[in-house]
Parts: structure tokens; sequence; C-alpha cells
């Protein structure tokens, strides 16, 4: 289990997995982390094209976080976050196409075109929202987890917030009953160390988030979360005593956002230096792609046909989302009440 190097102020050295993963697995992280990448990368042109509106936010810098942590999850398992979701919508595996229409405002969209980049669902792959409220997903996640454990369908709620949501008020009132009935939830803290735009330093009085659930009894790790296998390491771990009903954990997983916190940020509350160290010393794809190169499973040539058939993937995803129908005004009367 790893704590975050750069964070702490270490070297960029990466810990290495208790037992050795099969080529198999690794090309699977490297797979789904190069397709969140490459996704917010077209997204982010088409945002800069004027063909997504509103509010976008992209997970650049991110993708091992939910890569990582997804790969200990389960059927019965849901997923909830907050606005930067597009990489958790894919981890799940709802299809390119879908999530890059609903960018788009379309009605081959999650949600028909009615619900943007913050505000997507897929029942189906249990994932619960894109939340456009700071910390909103906090309590919605323990909902869900309650829900689990109702049911008893042997299901976890992974709910995923940033640092800056980590001080809003609901989410200690969640925790405090997340504990109270040992809820089967992963409070899931992505600490990429500007919030909004402002640092940790300066808006945190603790800033070992992994501690703010103590004072409930809920115990927390804090997770290198620009490394994969880290991150699919500590999750073992903490998956398998969520499962075993010993109530929520809090995983602080340090890792760091490649572009502002949207795309109208220009992110001038830190350096140019900073960022370019980070994507070069810290880049999660990189340090699996090294990895894998050092240990044989893969040469240059290998990954390059993958990056072309991931390239293919999301642009079939952006002509999908460019080609697909307004939703019908009559729509705007629909998915606003259901029958009990």
């Amino acid at each position: 289990m790893a704590v975050d190097a750069a964070a702490q102020g270490g070297s960029k050295a990466k810990a290495q997995p208790d037992s050795k993963p099969d080529a198999a697995e690794l090309l699977k992280y490297y797979r789904e982390m190069l397709l969140i990448r490459r996704f917010e990368e077209k997204a982010g042109q088409l945002y800069g094209m004027g063909l997504i509106a509103g509010f976008c936010h992209l997970y650049i810098g991110q993708e091992a976080v939910v890569t990582g942590l997804h790969a200990n999850a389960t059927e019965a398992d849901s997923v909830i976050t907050t606005y930067r979701d597009h990489g958790h919508m894919l981890a799940t595996g709802m299809d390119p196409k879908g999530v890059m229409a609903e960018l788009t405002g379309r009605i081959g969209g999650y949600s028909k075109g009615k619900g943007g980049s913050m505000h997507m669902f897929s029942r189906e792959k249990k994932f619960y929202g894109g939340h456009g409220i700071v910390g909103a997903s906090v309590p919605l996640g323990t909902g869900l987890a309650f829900a689990h454990k109702y049911r008893e369908d042997g299901g976890i709620n992974f709910c995923y917030f940033g640092d800056g949501a980590a001080n809003q008020g609901q989410v200690y009132e969640a925790f405090n009953m997340a504990s109270l009935w040992k809820l089967p939830i992963i409070y899931v803290i992505e600490n990429n160390r500007y919030a909004m735009g402002t640092s940790v330093q300066r808006s945190s009085a603790t800033t070992e988030l992994f501690r703010r659930g103590e004072a409930f009894g809920i115990p927390g790790i804090p997770v290198d979360g620009m490394d994969v296998l880290a991150v699919k390491q500590a999750g073992a771990e903490v998956v398998a005593k969520v499962r075993a009903g010993e109530g929520p954990y809090v995983m602080e997983m340090n890792t760091y956002r490649y572009r502002g916190h949207s795309m109208s940020d220009p992110a001038k509350y830190r350096s140019k230096e900073e960022v370019a160290s980070y994507r070069k010393e810290h880049d999660p794809i990189d340090g699996l792609r090294h990895y894998m190169e050092q240990n044989g499973m893969g040469d240059e040539a290998s990954f390059k046909a993958i990056d072309r058939e991931i390239k293919e993937i999301v642009n079939q995803a952006a002509e999908f989302a460019q080609t697909s129908p307004e939703p019908d005004p009559s729509e705007l009367w629909t998915d606003i009440l259901i029958e009990a």
C-alpha cells in the first residue's frame, strides 16, 4: 500500500504490488486509463469548438484512481461521484458513445441529452451520477450504502468527492450515520490539491484528509493516486474489510489534475513548471507503460497500436455525439416524476 510520494515531497519511485500482476491485468488497466485520457482530450476539443455547452470538468491526470479502485468492484456495487465524472462513467463500463452524446446534449446520451456533463446516470451500471452540488455525492452515496445493507444484496458503495468537498458540513453528518449503522461504503477523497482553485494547504485546517472520519470511528488511509497498482492493492484491502461488515472507510487518493478546475479555468494559481513536473514524473499512464516495458509485457509498437485503437473508439463516439438527433421538446416533461 503506497502513500503518495509526490504529495509528501518524496521521490517519484512507485510502490511495487505485493504480488506481481500478470500482463493481461496490467493491459486492462492501461487500456482503461488511456480510454479515459483520450476521451477527455476529445471532450476538451469539442468544448473548444462550441459543441459542448455549459460546464465541463476533465479528469486528465486522475485516471489511476477510478481505474485501480473499480478493479475491485463487483456487479452488485454502486458508484456515485461529483461533476468530474466522465472517467467514472467509462470505468463502470458505460458506452463512450452514450457518454459523449450526453455531453453534446443529444437524445443518444445516457440522460437523453438533458443532464449534460454533470448529471448523467446509468441504472444498468449502477452509476448514480454526476452531481453538480459540492459534497452532494456523500449523503446520497450514504443512502445507496443503506440500500445495499437493507436489501442484503452484498453490494458496497464507492462514493467519490474532492478535497474541496471534504470541508462541507453534510459530509460529516453522513459520516456519523454511516458509522452508526456500519454501512458498506468507501468514501474516496480525490485530493487533487486545488479544489476549485485554492490549495488544500490554504483551505483546510488539517490536510491529512484520510483522518477526517476518525471522530466518527471511521478508519482511513492515504494512497498514491497516481499509481494504478498502488490504488488497486490498497483498494483490495479496504474493499475486503467493508464487504466483511466492518463499516465505512475513508481512502484519500493523492492525485493531480493537469487541466483547470473546469474548461473556463486558466489555472493561474499554480505554475506551469509544477504541472510539467507532475506530467513528467508522476503520470499514471506513462508510469504503468514503463513498468510493463521493463517487465517484458509490451513494447513501443504494441502500445502505439493500442493508442490507435483507443483513438478510433473515441473518434466514433465523437461522431455519434455530433450526428445523434437533439431531444424532442416533449422530453422536457419526462423523467421528472416517478409513480411509487
